[in-house]
């Protein structure tokens, strides 16, 4: 198991509303932080989402420059989008495979390279794309062009939502042949269809994480039969997770009670509204109820939160191993009220106590996958 951290750039109306200028970069120089920080404590990659107009719950509209900032100020830590927007209104393909290697040149190829399609109707309508079936014909025509993008020499595509003239897309990647690709993944389908084109898959956690079980073997069993979209099959799921480490499991439940865990989730559903809705979820602007200590208690006994003490939170890593999850990620600042303190002093228990009892090859696995694979440039 390796571990990650997720930086959203999440700015809570109680910050905006005093100073929306500081707050942004109160925040977003809080992510770099955490990232830092987390490299010396072991997390072995920061993954920064792309989100456009989503007020509150994601002010992370330029993530190839939140990374390349962050490349810069650490050395192993691998770097990577999560996502990168590849539906051709938003972001161009060869202006992303472009960002792509610039960004694994400029990091000595530490990039991962995360797609998707966007999962707001306020994101797809604001540039235009009329509806999310829209996008995912999109997807499926732009994922598979990227390889050849940083392969030939002069490519060209006329398709149904892209086209170019021959041209040297450059630079070219600085890795042979080229960073990781991975998806960002929510249903059983979409796990399915990553797997079948050889990807990644980085899916997000909510409820219980055994709910992913299903979709975790489905994901496993189709990369077995993958015909890659890039140059090699990277065989590797990644799941999102609240995690909170004290060196105590009370005061693990403190911070986990008051952190607004919950509103960050109300937030997902009123943005995200591409995902399937459950019932008890009530709609915006009424909120999903904060957890109870009780409850959080309950979960760290059946190990199916990360919260807690060294020894509860390893109880729940190996609830996701034991899935076939080869990545848990965290997102620290994805809580209006946990503050930098506390996001920091738990990253450091994490990764002095429990880090090292599951991650102890110190080439991540994405490499492997990569180097494993023929050579397919000289």
């Amino acid at each position: 198991m390796e571990f990650g951290i997720f930086a959203q750039a999440h700015v809570p109306h109680g910050e905006l509303d005093v100073d929306w200028r500081g707050a942004e970069h109160a925040r977003l120089m809080r992510e770099v932080e955490l990232a830092v920080e987390g490299e010396r404590a072991g997390f072995k990659y920061v993954w920064a989402s792309e989100h456009h107009f989503l007020e509150e719950y994601s002010h992370m509209s330029a993530p190839e420059v939140f990374l390349a900032y962050v490349a810069a100020q650490t050395t192993t830590m691998h770097i990577g989008s999560a996502i990168f927007n590849t539906t051709p209104p938003v972001n161009h393909p060869a202006r992303v495979a472009e960002r792509v290697a610039m960004l694994d040149q400029l990091s000595g190829g530490r990039f991962e390279f995360c797609t998707g399609r966007g999962s707001s109707s306020t994101e797809q309508q604001g540039f235009g794309i009329p509806d999310n079936a829209t996008t995912r014909s999109m997807w499926d025509e732009t994922i598979q062009e990227f390889k050849a993008m940083w392969r030939e020499p002069r490519y060209s595509h006329d398709g149904q939502w892209f086209s170019m003239p021959a041209r040297n897309v450059l630079p070219k990647p600085y890795v042979d042949p080229h960073p990781p690709m991975w998806v960002a993944v929510g249903n059983p389908p979409t796990f399915e269809k990553a797997g079948r084109h050889g990807l990644g898959a980085m899916c997000f956690t909510i409820g219980l994480p055994t709910t992913l079980g299903e979709s975790v073997r489905v994901y496993k069993e189709a990369i077995r039969q993958a015909e890659p979209a890039g140059e090699f099959v990277n065989d590797t799921l990644a799941v999102v997770a609240t995690m909170v480490c004290e060196p105590t499991r009370e005061e693990a439940v403190a911070v986990a009670t008051r952190m607004g865990m919950s509103y960050y989730a109300s937030l997902v559903y009123r943005w995200l509204d591409t995902f399937p809705k459950p019932a008890s979820v009530p709609d915006w602007p009424a909120l999903i109820p904060e957890p109870t200590a009780d409850a959080i208690r309950d979960r760290i006994d059946q190990g199916t939160i990360i919260v807690g003490d060294p020894d509860d939170c390893a109880r729940a890593v190996q609830t996701y191993i034991d899935m076939g999850v080869d990545q848990i990620i965290t997102g620290p600042n994805c809580h209006p009220y946990r503050t930098q303190e506390e996001s920091l002093r738990s990253l450091r228990l994490f990764g002095a106590e429990v880090i090292p009892r599951f991650d102890k090859d110190p080439v991540h696995r994405t490499t492997r996958m990569r180097e494993a694979a023929p050579a397919v440039r000289r």
